[in-house]
C-alpha cells in the first residue's frame, strides 16, 4: 500500500494497531491511510482557492496550527 516507510513509535503502533481493528479496517496501514486522507482533506478545504499562493493566509494557518 505504500510506497515508502514510515517509522511509528512503538506506543503510537500499538495503538493503531488497537484502533484500527477495534474498527474494522483491514489493516494498520489501511487505518493510518484514511486518518491521513482525512487529516490532509481539512486541510485542504481550510486553504480553500489560491491559499497555498497567498503568503498572508499561510501564515495565519500557520498560526491557527492547521499548517507547519
Amino acid at each position: 500500500m505504500f510506497g515508502g516507510k514510515v517509522k511509528l513509535d512503538k506506543k503510537l503502533l500499538e495503538r493503531v494497531q488497537k484502533y484500527a481493528a477495534a474498527a474494522g479496517y483491514s489493516s494498520p496501514e489501511e487505518f493510518i491511510a484514511h486518518a491521513l486522507e482525512k487529516e490532509l482533506a481539512k486541510l485542504d478545504e481550510a486553504k480553500g482557492p489560491g491559499a497555498e499562493t497567498d503568503p498572508a493566509v499561510l501564515e495565519r494557518l500557520r498560526g491557527l496550527g492547521y499548517i507547519e
